[in-house]
């Protein structure tokens, strides 16, 4: 999913996961990334404190809890309540637990201003339909004008639900594409080369050396996010309906039924008999713990331009990756990381302002990101930085956390990094289900069945945990007992139409 710190979502590793996911993704402090000088430094309205007693806005967002934030908050909200007469509370739910909680705190109505949502997380068109979020077109109008001019339009077009805008997109990569990481150290140490590796399979021969050469380290980091990569867009993330990517008659199939998930399964039993992948993958909430260690060799990321480098100023040792697939826009792309505002919510109007600041303030923005300066990070020439020790008390995810392209710069970046973000996302091409958006309220009785259904061998499949030949029969009877043809065809009918509608 993910990226933590400086790992950019990007998307994130496995936990972005599914994305995980680097959606291009990164961290705190260099995480995510650099700043740049295109943008406003006070692009905020209602700037100044209006009020004597300033608004507290409560935003909930993902990644696994900082020892640091409240300190970084109380900095933050000095600022804000100068600016726009708003402090702020941020609460951190980790990656594995933020769909459920969110849930369940949506659910009871809980104090909420401001909440984290995404293609992958809390799952951003179901719950803006669920009316869990304000639409906020005329919050944008009023209070958000700055977000509208710096946005790539791609991000607002696409991320409409239904004709509205829900949600306040990040600009990061529009193109998703998932790649190999390796620990360089290890590959070094073991005189690897990665030159001809792509596919699952093309992973073995190094596993095997490193296993080999090193026990202590784990050859296939993977933990219960983990989805192994398929040439299908997806219906709905982690959900078992999809479209191969280049079918012209946009099929909808059951990823479970298709050769190339079968063979995957079948890789990742092997690879976990074998000890490559961690004996608690199927559980394992996320890899950030071995991660921080440098105990692990190989693991499943989503990238971005220069993540690598922003991998390894977040992890303290090189980071070298490879492509597994091609670079496309999904709607998990330009969904992969949005900021909406609970539809309970009694300060929406102060909720945008902040959203407002938080994209185009360079100052607010690296507070929020990586920290406090001379604690946690250090400036150093122009928009670089450097993270001081105390940066491990604050390593957030900066693809979750708002605009990336005017955060710092990490050492080794370019000085055009961000330009060269721009023409990245100007070269993307658009993926199957690009604007396609499932509208579920006829059968969401059968998601729902088919939701649960999976709960019980998704993680154990993906993760090699289980043996496929005997479990994957039980998997696709699961489904299709708890109405997964039904919901299919709902969605081949809405695909259709739609499909007719775009002249493709």
């Amino acid at each position: 999913m993910a990226w933590n710190r400086k790992t950019a979502a990007i998307g994130l590793t496995s936990a972005m996961a599914g994305m995980l996911l680097l959606s291009a993704c990164g961290s705190g402090g260099n995480n995510g990334n650099a700043g740049s000088n295109n943008a406003p430094a006070n692009n905020a309205s209602g700037s100044g404190n209006t009020s004597s007693e300033p608004v507290e806005l409560n935003w909930y967002t993902i990644g696994t809890p900082q020892k640091d934030v409240d300190k970084v908050m109380e900095a933050v909200s000095a600022y804000t309540k100068d600016k726009i007469g708003a402090t702020v509370k941020m609460t951190m739910i980790d990656w594995g637990d933020y769909n459920q909680k969110m849930q369940v705190l949506t659910a009871s109505g809980a104090d909420m201003d401001i909440m984290f949502t995404a293609a992958w997380a809390f799952d951003y068109v179901q719950n803006a339909r669920k009316g869990a979020f304000a639409p906020i077109d005329d919050l944008l109008k009023q209070h958000g004008q700055g977000i509208v001019d710096t946005l790539d339009p791609a991000f607002l077009t696409g991320s409409k639900v239904d004709g509205k805008n829900y949600g306040v997109p990040a600009n990061k990569e529009l193109p998703t594409a998932e790649v190999w990481r390796f620990n360089k150290n290890i590959l070094d140490q073991n005189k690897l080369s990665i030159t001809d590796v792509r596919s699952l399979e093309s992973l073995e021969p190094l596993l095997k050396t490193v296993k080999q050469n090193n026990p202590d380290v784990t050859p296939l980091q993977v933990d219960k996010n983990f989805t192994p990569y398929i040439p299908y867009d997806y219906l709905i993330e982690k959900f078992p309906l999809a479209v191969k990517l280049g079918d012209s008659g946009y099929k909808i199939v059951n990823v479970f039924e298709t050769p190339e998930m079968k063979q995957a399964l079948e890789t990742m039993h092997k690879y976990y008999q074998a000890g490559y992948i961690p004996t608690e993958a199927a559980t394992l909430e996320s890899s950030s713990d071995v991660q921080a260690t440098g105990k692990w060799f190989a693991d499943k990321a989503t990238t971005q331009p220069f993540a690598d480098n922003v991998w390894s100023t977040s992890y303290g040792y090189p980071i070298v990756s490879t492509p597994m697939s091609d670079a496309l826009i999904y709607n998990s792309s330009v969904m992969g990381s949005m900021q909406a505002i609970s539809a309970n919510s009694k300060h929406k109007e102060k909720a945008m302002e902040f959203l407002n600041l938080l994209n185009t303030d360079p100052v607010l923005r690296n507070m929020v990101d990586s920290g406090i300066e001379g604690t946690h990070y250090k400036k150093t020439d122009g928009n670089y930085m450097e993270n001081l020790p105390e940066s491990k008390n604050y390593d957030m995810p900066t693809f979750a956390l708002g605009n990336i392209m005017i955060t710092y710069l990490n050492p080794g970046d370019p000085a055009d990094k961000w330009e060269q973000f721009k023409k990245y996302n100007d070269a993307g091409k658009p993926a199957a289900l690009l604007g396609f958006n499932f509208d579920p309220t006829k059968v969401s009785s059968e998601i729902a069945a088919v939701q649960n259904a999976k709960e019980s061998f998704w993680a154990p499949l993906m993760t090699g945990t289980v043996d496929p030949d005997k479990y994957l029969p039980q998997a696709i009877k699961k489904l299709n007992d708890a109405g997964l043809g039904k919901v299919m065809a709902e969605a081949q009918a809405q695909l259709d139409a739609w499909k007719a509608t775009q002249a493709k």
